[in-house]
């Protein structure tokens, strides 16, 4: 059995590597159900996050005792965000080896761009009528916004979220980098340099340390079958619980600042074991996010990411303006939550399919989320390993 991957030596022209048997007796592929689970079980954290957080926040600020008691579950929803650059650093790796530069690049803009672009340009023209947020109502603040440069102007991103967006496509860029001058075009020179460039942007942004930790984790995945294959649900239960106790003590920026207190880097280490056992295909994970509910949840995972701050912020502009949050908090938070549910769904999935997986589906004619089988990330990379090998000895 062979599987088609662009040679190091030839990287404009296939050539044929291999599956070891053992590859396949791991049922090598490239979709993982506890990864794509935690896709929508992340995205559902931050939308209630934000229904719970926002109201806290803008609606019931001088109730003390709401704002208390839902202050853990805004806490732990917010930590989706984290969870997400864990999944990222996992999934992204196989196709930034399995595609050359140029198309991986194609494939992620086409991935991202649309529903980005879509949501963009109407938070650009909803900011230049309200003003809403004078500091992106410029051209320099659109500009970057729009190219991923915010970062560098130190300016907004446009479309709420889209914060998380713009690391995302530094760590794809990364990870690309990574690729072509280890693989591809090795060279030690430049490694020296992606490796300085890559530390100096973690010690900008420490929150990039999820998303190494996630690479690291399907590095080892695809290379030892007791981590694809093996049954820790005792360790794995532990480790969820750790994640859940200590991201529902407090919200971080990840500052340097931050890590003064023990319990962060306590999470970082709590997540990264999590996921490192959660992604076994024997996980408890697994088993219960593999029900078809929870596939769809993972399938619109990141339209409704970009989506529901619209819907929600609509929601509570309704319900604020017709008086129904009123003193009965509970009742008025349940119809709040049940009626920004619905209309988030709703527009969710028609952007999922109209926005986010129509055009990479128009151009490539193939599923986004495939389960066929797929040559694992280690493998391929395992197979230059003799012109790695002869480069690092000089």
């Amino acid at each position: 059995m062979t599987v088609a991957h662009l040679h190091p030596q030839n990287p404009s022209g296939p050539q044929h590597f291999p599956v070891e048997p053992s590859a396949k007796r791991a049922g090598d592929n490239s979709f993982n159900v506890a990864a794509h689970g935690l896709r929508g079980i992340a995205s559902l954290m931050v939308f209630f996050a934000h229904l719970l957080g926002g109201t806290a926040e803008h609606v019931y600020a001088s109730n003390s005792a709401y704002v208390d008691r839902i202050t853990p579950f805004w806490n732990f929803g917010t930590f989706g965000v984290c969870l997400f650059f864990v999944i990222s650093g996992f999934v992204i790796l196989p196709s930034a080896i399995r595609y050359s530069p140029a198309q991986f690049a194609a494939r992620r803009f086409l991935r991202l761009y649309p529903l980005f672009f879509a949501l963009s340009l109407l938070f650009i023209v909803l900011n230049a009528t309200t003003n809403f947020y004078p500091e992106t109502n410029n051209l320099t603040a659109v500009l970057a916004g729009l190219t991923f440069l915010n970062l560098a102007t130190h300016t907004e991103q446009l479309t709420p979220n889209a914060w998380s967006l713009t690391f995302e496509v530094w760590f794809y860029v990364f990870t690309a980098a990574f690729v072509f001058l280890t693989v591809r075009r090795p060279t030690r020179l430049g490694t020296i340099a992606l490796g300085l460039l890559a530390a100096l942007f973690v010690a900008r942004y420490p929150i990039a340390l999820y998303f190494l930790a996630g690479g690291l984790i399907r590095l080892a995945y695809d290379r030892y079958e007791w981590v694809s294959l093996g049954r820790h649900r005792l360790a794995e239960s532990g480790a969820l619980a750790a994640c859940v106790f200590l991201a529902s003590r407090g919200h971080y920026d990840y500052h340097w600042s931050d890590f003064q207190n023990a319990e962060l880097p306590l999470l970082m280490v709590a997540t990264g074991l999590y996921f490192f056992l959660a992604v076994s295909r024997n996980s408890l994970t697994a088993l219960l996010l593999g029900n078809r509910l929870l596939r769809y949840f993972g399938t619109v995972s990141y339209s409704l990411y970009l989506v529901h701050p619209y819907t929600y912020f609509l929601t509570r502009s309704l319900f604020s303006r017709a008086h129904l949050f009123s003193d009965n908090v509970a009742v008025s938070m349940g119809a709040f939550i049940l009626v920004a549910a619905a209309i988030t769904w709703v527009l969710t999935h028609f952007a999922n399919r109209t926005l986010e997986l129509w055009p990479y589906e128009f151009v490539y004619h193939q599923k986004i989320y495939r389960s066929n089988s797929q040559p694992s990330a280690m493998r391929l990379w395992l197979a230059s390993n003799a012109k790695r090998a002869a480069w690092l000895r000089g």
